[in-house]
């Protein structure tokens, strides 16, 4: 028997479990509180797609009835996809990988609709080895039989997403509750077999669903619908990033017929007030930002006075319970941060809660969870990453920061060197200056692999507008530096911004165009702006030049219809920047003109064509702070004598040793001493100094040390891991 149930419900990510329950276990664990986790997603994905599982859908989809000449392709070969499911999932789970060569071989899975882009992108596969190129077929396997459920089984099915259109923007819980009226669909029927399962193993006083995203709530409230109808004694909350964001005005009283509270915002102190009080057993309940039906009207308690938890005290994050073997990793070859998002299994952390800047316009910057900025100790951090490490086998960990703060990730990046710890890690960033090429290169020698980050729309008018921060010159220096360190770089974009004009749309995607010819940007993704009612441009329209079109509220809100009052069409730009962003994703078409992508007459571009390989010609020299973080990543040197020739004085050589090459400096006998000596001491990143303590430690027993600083040895030095942070 459990105390609490924290279910994530269908559905989320394949690869790896969402991390909001992690969050809360981790958190009840410090407060003696028993609980058990589910990922519901994962778990009918397992149940649908295996022998057992394709056996009943086929048998359900029956022979008769019109379909699709493709759905029809898929039903015809059901006993194939029957015997080979079983196989496909265990290798997409990481289990037998000798099974890549066989599917490699283009004659072992049955191939439909999905298929037919193989021959389109062979070119984006490069030399793919067997492991990704089979996870790729593999992947278009899975979405043919995707195909097949929406047509043939049930149309609101997503590997990522339940019956979305149900939450989104739904001002009124109408059209959801006469959904939840029909009888459960066949993914409804495997969800509910699964929940009634763990019911009956964990006998729990509260059930607690966190729904992020609107392609959770259906599945949300299906459950619940099944947990009030047979086992009215539990009681039902729900919490996460939709109620979070869309739930905050809720005052339909049947949104309370199936789920006792919702709570909002950081759920640590309102669920432990919320167990406390079912404890207690007593009216009047005392909650934090909880909803619940109160004498027959919704009504928000905030009673409880006690402070939220500090990040410091919320516990590491707990997988126990989960499944994580059983995860599936699939490729996706068209973006490459969406295939980092859904191939391999990270380790969900945050560095900081909230975002350092909040200022942004179109962001939710009026919600606590933006708007409330505590970052974490980096030693705390990296005491998670460990201890994750120890309880999951993973080293692999995805930083879910609104923007991780540029300070804190040296001083994680710092400790995960001194620690000598082995990770691989990715996170989102502003693209600030703060992002020299140092500190670019220390985030990569401590395992970071990719950042993703808001370019929004590339013109300094809209970002000064956004209140981003930044400027496109300031950003093409700073994606330099990630990729000039080895780190990938995701940009993401934005258009139809109010006030856009056409013209600022197609300097937006020349400047794209540009970045990607520099080799600055690996990857890419246009959004469509979205007024959200909690934002800046949300809370003062007028201001922005936008004209909301409000509807009565009664369940959801945060998305809202709009008009800009320029009359710019945006959504016809839609198909062509991303089309063209497809293209410049894979190094094609950089010289085509950008009427080429367009099915309509278009403006020319105002924009050099080398603007952006001049802004990364012009860099401002800085020195060093006296405060700035001095790191050597290389080894300790070997020190090797010369007497001068010819009367000259003798000269050392500092020989040194890295995993790819060597290389050597010659200097004095006095100066090689020295640098040994500190080299020495910082040897791999183990130990910092700041450059006014490095300064003083010379002029000890020598003169002018920036001269020593600005020679051609150091810059030698600097070029191979002697880092200013």
């Amino acid at each position: 028997m459990k105390e609490v149930l924290l279910i994530t419900p269908p559905f989320t990510q394949l690869n790896t479990p969402y991390p909001a329950t992690t969050y809360l276990k981790g958190f009840l664990n410090t407060r003696g509180i028993s609980s058990y986790q589910m990922d519901l997603g994962i778990e009918v994905i397992l149940e649908l797609f295996s022998a057992k599982g394709l056996a009943e859908m086929f048998a359900m989809a029956g022979g008769d009835g019109r379909r699709s000449e493709n759905a029809a392709r898929i039903l015809a070969l059901k006993d194939d996809y029957i015997a080979t499911i079983d196989q496909v999932m265990a290798f997409l789970q990481g289990r037998d990988q000798t099974l890549a060569r066989q599917i490699c071989t283009e004659e072992f899975l049955p191939e439909a609709s999905r298929f037919a882009v193989l021959e389109e992108l062979d070119w984006a596969f490069g030399t793919m080895g067997f492991q990704d190129k089979a996870r790729h077929l593999a992947t278009l396997f899975l979405e043919d039989l995707s195909d097949f459920i929406v047509e043939c089984i049930d149309p609101h099915f997503g590997f990522s997403r339940y019956a979305e259109r149900l939450g989104r923007s739904a001002n009124s819980f109408d059209e959801l509750q006469d959904h939840l009226q029909k009888p459960p669909t066949y993914i409804d029927e495997i969800t509910l077999k699964i929940l009634k399962s763990q019911l009956e193993e964990t006998k729990p006083k509260l059930v607690c669903f966190s729904v992020p995203f609107p392609g959770n709530l259906y599945s949300a409230f299906r459950c619940a619908q099944w947990i009030k109808q047979h086992h009215p004694g539990i009681k039902l909350s729900m919490g996460g990033g939709f109620p979070n964001t869309e739930l905050r005005e809720v005052n339909d009283l049947r949104v309370f017929d199936y789920f006792d509270f919702i709570c909002l915002d950081d759920g640590e102190r309102p669920l432990e007030q919320l167990i406390l009080e079912l404890n207690r057993g007593e009216e009047p309940l005392v909650l934090k930002r909880t909803f619940h039906r109160a004498a027959g009207e919704v009504s928000f308690n905030n009673e409880c006075a006690l402070p939220d938890y500090k990040q410091s005290e919320v516990g590491t994050p707990d997988y126990s319970d989960l499944p994580l073997d059983e995860y599936i990793s699939i490729i996706e070859i068209a973006n490459p941060m969406h295939s980092l998002w859904s191939d391999g299994r990270w380790n969900k952390l945050t560095m900081a809660h909230g975002c350092y800047w909040g200022k942004c316009t179109f962001c939710d910057v009026s919600l606590d969870y933006i708007k409330l900025y505590e970052p974490i100790a980096a030693r705390t951090l990296v005491d998670r990453m460990e201890e994750l490490i120890r309880q999951t086998g993973e080293r692999g960990f995805h930083f879910v920061d609104e923007a991780a703060p540029p300070a804190l990730m040296r001083e994680v990046a710092i400790e995960i060197l001194r620690r000598t710890l082995t990770v691989t890690w990715w996170t989102n960033i502003r693209f600030e200056k703060s992002f020299t090429m140092d500190l670019c290169r220390l985030l990569q020698a401590s395992g970071c692999i990719a950042v993703s980050g808001g370019l929004e729309v590339a013109s300094d008018r809209l970002l000064a507008l956004i209140d981003k921060g930044v400027t496109v010159e300031q950003v093409a220096r700073v994606t330099r530096n990630f990729t000039e360190s080895g780190i990938m770089v995701h940009a993401y974009l934005m258009y139809g911004y109010p006030t856009q004009t056409v013209q600022e749309t197609i300097d937006s995607l020349e400047m794209v165009r540009q970045m990607f010819e520099q080799g600055i940007l690996q990857s890419g993704f246009w959004h469509q702006f979205a007024l959200t009612a909690h934002s800046p441009v949300g809370l003062d329209p007028v201001g922005y030049g936008v004209i909301p079109e409000y509807k009565p509220i009664s369940f959801a809100n945060n998305d809202i219809q709009f008009k800009d009052t320029t009359g710019v069409d945006h959504d016809r730009f839609s198909y062509g920047l991303k089309k063209s962003l497809f293209n410049y994703m894979h190094g094609l078409c950089y010289d085509w003109p950008l009427t080429e992508w367009f099915d309509f007459k278009i403006p020319r571009t105002t924009i050099k064509p080398n603007f952006i390989a001049q802004s990364l010609d012009q860099e401002d020299f800085t020195p060093p702070k006296v405060n700035s973080k001095i790191l050597w990543l290389g080894s300790s040197p070997d020190l090797k004598t010369f007497n001068g020739r010819k009367g000259k004085p003798q000269v050392t050589e500092l020989s040194f040793h890295s995993r790819k090459s060597s290389f050597s400096i010659r200097v004095d006998q006095q100066n090689a001493e020295w640098l040994a000596e500190v080299l020495g001491q910082m040897s791999k990143g183990k130990h910092t100094i700041s450059y006014g303590e490095l300064k003083r430690s010379y002029e000890k027993d020598q003169e002018n040390f920036e001269l020593l600083w600005y020679s051609k040895p150091m810059d030698q030095l600097r070029e191979h891991g002697l880092l200013v942070v």
